[in-house]
């Protein structure tokens, strides 16, 4: 088996209703997402992916549709944060990706795991999954969803 990371950005913004710190308010980061997918190595002579666990821009692609288009450039709010979520509601257009949980970098990495897992689990038949998520939200401060 090998694996393979495959490294977007998007930005984002959000905040921790109940932090005791500036993290309660309002702000953003430019979120880094790492994609590893564990495999073999495509046998398949003649085909565009031969010799590799999955092309990169494949791997792009997925997480590109499932969560960087979705949540870049977007809010991202707790279900249960009403007065942010009634506020973003007067903003005519305004990208909001509500959730239902509150939106901490942990979180956010088990919601990118569960929603791209089934989009590469056996893809080529090459004994393809996804292994690990990595989503920084600062360039020191990540959380890893393995599975």
């Amino acid at each position: 088996m090998i694996s393979v990371t495959r490294k977007l950005e998007f930005d984002a913004g959000h905040r921790i209703p109940d932090h005791r710190s500036q993290c309660r308010n309002l702000h953003g980061h430019r979120y880094v997402l790492e994609v590893t997918l564990t495999g073999d190595i495509v046998d398949a002579p003649g085909e565009s992916d031969n010799g590799m666990v999955m092309d990169f821009s494949e791997i792009k692609s997925i997480a590109k549709q499932h969560i960087v288009d979705p949540w870049d450039h977007a809010f991202l709010v707790y279900r249960g944060d009403e007065t942010v979520r009634g506020f973003l509601d007067t903003l005519p257009g305004h990208k909001t990706v509500v959730l239902d949980c509150i939106p901490t970098v942990e979180n956010l990495a088990s919601i990118v795991f569960r929603t791209l897992a089934p989009h590469y689990h056996g893809h080529y038949g090459a004994q393809l999954r996804l292994s690990r998520v990595r989503l920084y939200e600062t360039p020191n401060c990540w959380a890893d969803c393995e599975g």
